[in-house]
């Protein structure tokens, strides 16, 4: 697979009759490694191991409704009361992170209306902080680690 612009992990992997699988601790079952489930593992396993978040508030391909359509967010972070704090989006490390990544998380926030948007194609990383009193963003340099997404 690709190198990442992420902390490195032992990944469990193993091949099937399906092609390669890789293990999801959140989903507690072996998910087909695709490139983009490349980066989800390896930007979850930063989340854990390097930013104190809980695994158990953190759902892989987590389900919300937009306009009547179901939709699947590709990972989404709780705070301890199970409200939803940050909306992650993947895509492939030859994916360019455009503004159509962007709109794409905009709308899963219309339904969530969480703090932080990250979006990561595993070599670029961008993470947003929503301000609804202004109605403003900012940018920030890096993720923060999971105790500053709680506090407001």
């Amino acid at each position: 697979m690709y190198a990442l612009n992420l902390p490195i992990f032992d990944a469990k992997i193993k091949k099937t009759p399906d092609g390669l699988k890789i293990f999801d601790s959140l989903r507690r079952k072996f998910v087909t490694l695709t490139p983009e489930e490349w980066v989800r593992q390896h930007f979850v396993h930063y989340l854990v191991s390097e930013k104190n978040y809980p695994a158990s508030l953190i759902v892989n391909e987590a389900g919300i409704k937009f306009n009547s359509l179901n939709k699947r967010c590709d990972t989404i972070v709780y705070n301890n009361q199970l409200k939803p704090l940050m909306i992650i989006e993947y895509k492939e490390p030859n994916i360019a992170i455009t503004q159509q990544v962007f709109d794409q998380i905009v709308r899963y926030n219309i339904v969530l209306r969480v703090r932080y948007l990250v979006v990561s194609n595993g070599m670029s990383h961008y993470c947003c902080r929503m301000d609804y009193n202004k109605m403003t963003f900012e940018y920030l340099g890096e993720v923060p680690d999971y105790n500053m997404i709680c506090e407001l």
